[in-house]
């Protein structure tokens, strides 16, 4: 993941060997709805000139569709296919909207830069980034760009769940644990009962 940069470092998980996790303090409605609705919506920001099929991208438009998909795996049992996917260009602030107004559970591919102050308007309320999955090719004396997971503030357990599949994917690329080693992620119930539905 970005060659090697070193930027990319997942944070240890801690002692997962009793498998014992506390009941989270706070209630999910994001978990809830998307539960009940048996699917989740994850809004994907496109570059202006982008053509084609986001799902069939190679590109970071690519990389965006697939950490919705690891999301949906990771919510419906290994079923990456649960999400409907909404496109929005990265020259407006209608994804932000959507995320605000629970058009969107998750929002990806938007470029954030470290320099600006990520507070949105009032009337929208604020957003929780994930831990980055991609930072952008800037050099050090620039602002550093990042790419990460957007979800509502306000859902404290629904964006560290999101952020624990970020750290997740980083921990399996660093421990090269890909798709036939897969058992050999650490289990954990740090999220409580309510993740396991």
């Amino acid at each position: 993941i970005n060659r090697g940069t070193g930027m990319l470092y997942s944070i240890p998980f801690g002692n997962v060997e009793n498998g014992a996790g506390a009941e989270p303090a706070a209630h999910s409605l994001t978990l809830e709805k998307i539960k009940n609705e048996g699917f989740f919506t994850c809004g994907v920001t496109v570059p202006d000139d982008f053509e084609g099929d986001i799902t069939r991208s190679d590109n970071l438009v690519g990389m965006s569709v697939d950490y919705c998909r690891t999301l949906s795996a990771a919510m419906f049992i290994g079923d990456s296919e649960r999400v409907h996917f909404l496109t929005f260009t990265n020259t407006d602030n209608s994804s932000v909207v959507a995320l605000a107004n629970g058009t969107l559970d998750v929002l990806v591919g938007g470029r954030n830069q470290q320099e600006f102050d990520f507070e949105t308007s009032p009337s929208l309320g604020g957003l929780y980034f994930s831990t980055p999955y991609y930072y952008g090719n800037e050099s050090t004396s620039n602002s550093v760009s990042f790419y990460s997971m957007a979800t509502r503030e306000g859902d404290v357990l629904f964006a560290s769940f999101v952020n624990c599949v970020v750290m997740a994917t980083i921990y399996a690329q660093e421990n090269d644990i890909q798709k036939h080693k897969s058992r050999e992620m650490p289990l954990i119930s740090i999220l409580g009962s309510e993740i396991s539905w």
